[in-house]
């Protein structure tokens, strides 16, 4: 029964990984991450005013996050306890909840795309679709750097780090990184409402995805081959204003042998951050196009190391 199991969790993980292939996040469906964003919001409108608001954004965050690692501990156990089928069926469900790699991948071209057809300010709006920093004035050139800035960091956070979790710690482990990131990318800024009801949502994400960011990189240099991007990886991944994101962000400044950053405005706050790469060059819809390749071939590498480590070694 416990071989049976395995190669049961070895066909779910793939068969999920073949669901965010061919489909991507289902917009008719309900979604885990729906939920958990109402729930911080929940909370936010409620706690985030008054005094102590960082104590209080700290009992939130360990509160959700605890809250969801146990409920779906105790979803998954009732599950195996019921029957292995049950099991399987809710592995490949949330393990394809938690990818989010078709599409990232969708969202960074739509923006090529539509800024080609479009024009300049149908290309803004496109990308504020996917980015925290005002779009309201940026260049043709800036938008495209932007979309794949996004699409490096978002490879760790919405692609390797969900699955690295999963390794971790199963499917309680995927959907509680999910709550962390979630908790991030709504209460996460620098800004005057969530500078303090925020800030330990903002220090959690950066430990949950230390290895993550760090694995992504190294990944995209392994499915890559570039000899650049391993030395931008040490040359500037630590330059970026966050400890994480700036990895695959040099890693894929590498691949493509541009330059990403510089300063920009994130909800209003001036963010001065630096540049990260060596060359300054028009970037073209060959870039993006190379850039969903690498994330390609980066998801399922992760996929299957994932599959190999948890399920073949640690089995």
């Amino acid at each position: 029964m416990i071989e049976y199991l395995q190669y049961g969790l070895i066909l779910a993980v793939v068969l999920a990984y073949l669901l965010d292939l061919l489909i991507g996040d289902p917009i008719s469906l309900p979604h885990p991450i729906v939920y958990f964003g109402r729930m911080i919001a929940f909370f936010e409108k409620r706690c985030n005013k008054g005094n102590n608001r960082m104590l209080k954004g700290a009992l939130v965050n360990v509160g959700l996050i605890a809250g969801v690692f146990l409920l779906f501990f105790a979803f998954m156990w009732l599950a195996q306890s019921a029957t292995m089928y049950l099991f399987l069926a809710l592995t490949i469900i949330f393990f394809f909840y938690g990818l989010a790699n078709r599409t990232l991948i969708t969202e960074g071209v739509q923006v090529f795309v539509v800024l080609e057809t479009q024009g300049l300010q149908a290309g803004r709006t496109q990308l504020s679709r996917i980015v925290g920093r005002d779009t309201s004035e940026l260049s043709e050139q800036q938008i495209k750097k932007a979309a794949l800035e996004t699409m490096a960091e978002n490879l760790s956070d919405g692609v390797v780090a969900p699955i690295f979790w999963y390794a971790v710690a199963g499917i309680p482990g995927m959907m509680t990184y999910k709550m962390i990131n979630t908790l991030d990318s709504m209460i996460g800024y620098k800004s005057e409402r969530y500078l303090y009801y925020g800030r330990i949502a903002a220090y959690i994400d950066d430990v949950a995805n230390y290895i993550p960011a760090r694995l992504t990189a190294l990944l995209m240099v392994v499915v890559s081959g570039s000899a650049r991007a391993f030395r931008f990886m040490f040359k500037f991944g630590r330059k970026h204003s966050s400890p994480n994101a700036g990895y695959p962000e040099s890693a894929l400044a590498g691949l493509l042998n541009v330059q990403f950053g510089g300063p920009n405005y994130y909800n209003g706050t001036y963010v001065d951050k630096p540049f990260i790469g060596e060359v300054e060059r028009e970037l073209n819809m060959g870039d993006v196009i190379r850039t969903s390749r690498i994330n390609q071939l980066v998801c399922l590498f992760s996929v299957i190391l994932c599959v190999v480590i948890r399920y073949v070694i640690l089995y």
